[in-house]
This record gives C-alpha cells, sequence and structure tokens, in this order.
C-alpha cells in the first residue's frame, strides 16, 4: 500500500476522530480506575505480583519433583506414555496445587518483598511523605483482588476440566481405580417419580434389575419393570435409556393393563453420573455445573450433595482469602526491625498454613457434623478477619 492510498483510508477516521467533542467527555475520566494508581502504586504491584508467580515456580517445581520421584516406579510399571505424564497428569497437576496453595504463596510473596522494601527503608521514606498506612495498603489490595479474580476464574472454570483428565490419568497408570459400580440404588427422578437399580455398571452404562414407580396424590399409577437398561451414549439430547425384556403396568382404579416386550426407548430424567459417586467428584465439575448438580439432587431428596455444597462455597471463600492474608502480611513485615524478619515471617506462614489446615477441618465439618455448608467454607474467612484487624491496628500508622 503507497502513501497515497493510505492517506485516502485514515482520512474519514481523521475526520470522524476530530469531531469528537473531548473537553466535554472530560469528566468520564473520572470514571477510569487507572487514574488513582500512581507510579509507587504501579512499583508495589508490579513487586506483588512477580514475587507471587515466582513463589509458585519455585514451590510447584520443587512438589514436581517430590512427585516424579515417588510416583516414577508407578509410572514404569504401568507404562505410561511420556506425553500422557506430562501433558494430561503433570500440565494439570500445576494449576491444581497452585491454586489449592494459592494463599500460602500470597502471603509468602507480602512478606518477603515488603520486609526488603522495609529493610531498604522505603516503607519508612512513603510514611515519612505524609501517606498513611491506609493508603500504602492501596496497591496491595489491587494486587490481591487480581489474584483473587485470577484464581477464582480458574477454580471455577479452568481447573475442573483438568481434574478430569489427571484423574483418568491416575485410574489407568497410579491404580487409583475410579468406583465404576453401585448397588441398591433408589432415587427420586422426577416429582412423584421414583427409580430403583439393584446393579450399575457405570463402564457399560448398564443397569440390572430396573424399576421405575409412578405416584400420584400418594398412590401408585404406574409400574415399569426391566431386566436391563442402558444409556444412550450416542443420543443426541440427555436422559435417553434402552430398557430390555421390560413390562408396564398401569392402574387405572380397579383395572390394571400390562405392556411387555423385548426392547423400548424411554426418557427418565437421570444420568449415569447421578448413579455412581466417586471421591473428589465434586473438583470435577464447574461451577454453573455444581450448581445445576445441587439444584437437581435437592429436588430429587438427595442428602449426598453436602460436599459439592461446601465445594462451590470454597472457591469463593478461598479467593478472598487473598484480602486477608495481603493484610496480615503487610500489617507484619512493614516495620523495620534490628532482627531481622525472622520470627514475624515464621508467625505470619504458621498462620497460613493453619488457614489451610482450618479450611479442611470445616469441609469434614460439613460433611460429618450437620454444619450449613456456607458457613463451613467461610469460618476460616470470618476468624481470620479478626486477625487481619487486630494486625492492621497494631501496624504502624
Amino acid at each position: 500500500m503507497n502513501k497515497k492510498k493510505l492517506k485516502q483510508w485514515l482520512w474519514p477516521i481523521w475526520r470522524l476522530w476530530s469531531k469528537i467533542p473531548w473537553k466535554r467527555l472530560a469528566w468520564m475520566k473520572r470514571f477510569n480506575p487507572f487514574r488513582l494508581i500512581k507510579r509507587m502504586d504501579w512499583y508495589i504491584i508490579n513487586k506483588f505480583i512477580g514475587t507471587y508467580f515466582y513463589s509458585i515456580i519455585l514451590i510447584i517445581s520443587i512438589s514436581i519433583v517430590i512427585d516424579v520421584n515417588e510416583n516414577l516406579a508407578k509410572f514404569t510399571t504401568n507404562h505410561a506414555p511420556l506425553r500422557a505424564i506430562v501433558f494430561d497428569y503433570y500440565t494439570n497437576f500445576v494449576p491444581y496445587f497452585a491454586n489449592l496453595f494459592s494463599p500460602l504463596f500470597v502471603f509468602i510473596a507480602v512478606i518477603f518483598f515488603t520486609s526488603k522494601l522495609a529493610g531498604n527503608s522505603e516503607i519508612i521514606s512513603m510514611l515519612a511523605c505524609g501517606m498513611s498506612f491506609k493508603r500504602l495498603l492501596r496497591p496491595y489490595l489491587i494486587s490481591a483482588a487480581f489474584i483473587a479474580a485470577l484464581n477464582f476464574y480458574l477454580g471455577a472454570y479452568i481447573i475442573p476440566k483438568g481434574t478430569v483428565v489427571r484423574h483418568d490419568f491416575e485410574s489407568l497408570y497410579k491404580n487409583n481405580k475410579k468406583n465404576t459400580s453401585a448397588s441398591n440404588i433408589q432415587l427420586m427422578v422426577d416429582k412423584g417419580v421414583v427409580a430403583y437399580i439393584s446393579q450399575y455398571d457405570d463402564i457399560r452404562k448398564t443397569g440390572y434389575g430396573f424399576a421405575l414407580y409412578k405416584f400420584e396424590n400418594k398412590k401408585m399409577v404406574s409400574q415399569m419393570n426391566a431386566n436391563v437398561i442402558q444409556y444412550d451414549t450416542i443420543s443426541d439430547s440427555r436422559y435417553h435409556w434402552k430398557a430390555r425384556n421390560y413390562k408396564i403396568r398401569t392402574l387405572k382404579g380397579m383395572r390394571e393393563q400390562i405392556t411387555s416386550g423385548m426392547e423400548i426407548d424411554t426418557l427418565i430424567k437421570m444420568e449415569p453420573m447421578d448413579l455412581v459417586f466417586s471421591r473428589g467428584q465434586q473438583e470435577t465439575f464447574t461451577s454453573p455445573e455444581l450448581l445445576r448438580y445441587i439444584s437437581k439432587q435437592q429436588k430429587r431428596g438427595s442428602s449426598n450433595v453436602v460436599q459439592y455444597e461446601v465445594e462451590f462455597h470454597k472457591r469463593i471463600a478461598t479467593s478472598f482469602a487473598s484480602f486477608i492474608l495481603t493484610i496480615i502480611g503487610v500489617s507484619l513485615s512493614s516495620r523495620k526491625r534490628k532482627g531481622g524478619m525472622g520470627m514475624y515471617l515464621g508467625i505470619g506462614l504458621a498462620l497460613s498454613f493453619t488457614y489451610i489446615l482450618l479450611q479442611t477441618v470445616s469441609a469434614t465439618f460439613a460433611i460429618n457434623a450437620d454444619t450449613p455448608p456456607m458457613l463451613a467454607a467461610w469460618i476460616p474467612n470470618i476468624l481470620y478477619s479478626f486477625i487481619a484487624y487486630f494486625c492492621y491496628r497494631q501496624a504502624p500508622n
């Protein structure tokens, strides 16, 4: 393209741009969030985010070395291909554990670079220039907001899909077999419709000894029995089952109508995932899938949804931990001390580890002690909010 054609192409754009009344739109600058971020804020944000990712790379690298050392014999014995080890297992191993221990990485990053700033008297210079400790927290909280949003997005939408691949790899090459069968299954598949399966095989998607009961006004109006029922995996829509050697009884008052046959296609509002529960299954659902699954199971009257509710609320609560541990870290490490940061670093790491431990304990309480799932997921944040407030009040002002 020569200069003449370029000018002809840019001229209409330039005319339109010059006619925009920029002076009248100057008030829109007030809504620009970046106008509140100064050069000093960018300096702290770059330090925070950079140290956060550096600590993740360092610690996860050590974790990978330890994991390879522990599982190398299993991988060799089960003939796991190198491509599957790298792309199916460790590619999904890294984001899962990085997101799981993100509160710890946040705290390590804050303690590390803030104590270095304090040791170089940079924090003292900022406060001596009239900056309040509250103002000093602004870039820290902006960074924590970025990390919290990133953790929530990964934990709610990306990591669950990778967890499915990782679990499949573990079931094949680490002898961690998934639960693929169930017996004596009874569940409400729709309002007034109850299904029963004597034995179910998830590999073949086939159930044996099937019965379906339909009730109206607490009276049974129909019953369907089948020796074998199989889920139609190639159907374009959901809930398609094929019943073999079936018999249908329809009750109309004092009369009874019986229909039987060799095979029939039927719609039953249940899926294979509703019949077999495996350990850690809730981690393989995205947050929208968790909500749909919880709603569906609650309508059926199932009580086996507590761990799914805890997982849903924990993903949100863990994201907010970035703010709490950031405030604690800044409050502990922003003061220059003669003895160094050894003792305060130890206190902070102990708080981070106890936070992660409390998350696990509270989830166990929700499952085994009838604690409300939402409360169980937020108990660590509630307790550590008081600790963060206490540290904030004791910090230099």
